[in-house]
């Protein structure tokens, strides 16, 4: 069976990314694409390297005839995706790959957003996107909030070790390296690639990064306590990828048993051996994650590093996972391919 899919926000990072991955796709074929000020290009003329497809062209989402739509995924800026789905119909299955149902507490969402979430009623149902944590929930949603790509990177690190209860809860540190390409495609002077290149630097550092939301949401969940991770982002001049440095304290050997325990059935999921960590070279373009443990030259403290690619294994690759579930297609349909090397 084919499932017919719509885009909205199509002519974005994370847009592309959902045409390029569901292209080869066996069991999805695109009918309906959504940009804003690009309606009526044609998805050739916004991105060549699409040029190969048979695409629909942009259009303006109220153009979009959603009864001919099993499917749709929203890959449109934060604070616009809660009115948009609101008006959607209530049969459609959804997956949003914004951040606008991600935090279960309207309060949360407003203390990190900086506005009043728009649609209560729609958040009560919407489950949370982490794929390997919440699969039999959303085989069963009709809305699926994809994951912040940095908490998701985070939360691979940390999520088996916090429920198996092998490192200090008090003492995490996520020292964190991102791709441009995680600020999305408009333009912005800080992104121009003079002011970029070949300079690092921390960004919505001392506990103001949006994502600090889901890690205390999804780690308080686990510990069944208030979970408060220290948590640096870092902007370094590569397109795609995100690299975690995780500190804790705990035995290093115990945390790596316990990681590759945890993940040892996930086909997405790589635990390297003890002592080697990976890099984002060997992630880019999949939906593959890389963890590696390392211990310290101080007793009693490891790191753990996560890698993936932000916009697929950290978003648009995540979001078709979560599909493939919804729609009762295997769970690996249209992600296996390599990574792109070099």
């Amino acid at each position: 069976m084919t499932h017919r899919i719509a885009i909205l926000g199509a002519s974005g990072y994370t847009g592309a990314e959902l045409v390029r991955l569901i292209a080869t796709h066996p069991a999805m074929r695109i009918v309906a694409l959504s940009a804003d000020r690009k309606a009526g290009q044609a998805m050739a003329d916004v991105f060549p390297f699409l040029r190969h497809l048979d695409l629909p062209r942009l259009q303006k989402i109220d153009e979009i005839d959603f009864s001919g739509v099993d499917l749709c995924f929203c890959a449109l800026p934060h604070a616009t995706t809660q009115l948009v789905i609101d008006g959607l119909p209530r049969t459609l299955k959804i997956v949003d790959l914004s951040a606008d149902f991600r935090l279960r507490d309207v309060a949360a969402y407003e203390k990190w957003y900086g506005q009043p979430h728009a649609a209560p009623e729609l958040q009560a149902e919407a489950v949370y996107g982490l794929t390997e944590f919440y699969r039999d929930q959303i085989r069963g949603a009709r809305l699926v909030a994809g994951t912040g790509c940095n908490a998701a990177t985070g939360q691979y690190a940390l999520r088996p070790l916090i429920s198996a209860g092998v490192i200090d809860l008090d003492r995490i540190l996520i020292d964190l390296k991102a791709g441009v390409s995680g600020a999305g495609r408009s333009l912005k002077e800080n992104l121009l690639h003079a002011e970029l290149s070949e300079g690092t630097h921390a960004y919505s550092a001392g506990g103001k990064h949006r994502h600090l939301g889901e890690f205390d949401q999804e780690f308080s969940l686990l510990a069944g306590r208030p979970v408060h991770v220290q948590f640096t982002p870092h902007l370094t001049p590569m397109n795609r990828g995100i690299l975690a440095n995780v500190y804790v304290d705990g035995d290093a050997a115990q945390i790596h048993a316990t990681l590759a325990a945890a993940y040892a059935a996930e086909p997405f999921i790589q635990v390297l051996p003890l002592g080697q960590l990976p890099s984002t070279r060997d992630i880019r373009g999949s939906n593959f994650c890389h963890i590696g443990v390392i211990g310290d030259r101080i007793a009693g403290r490891a790191m753990v590093v996560a890698t993936l690619d932000n916009l697929t294994k950290g978003s648009s690759g995540q979001a078709i996972q979560n599909a493939n579930l919804m729609l009762g297609v295997e769970e690996t349909a249209g992600l296996t391919l390599a990574p792109i090397f070099p």
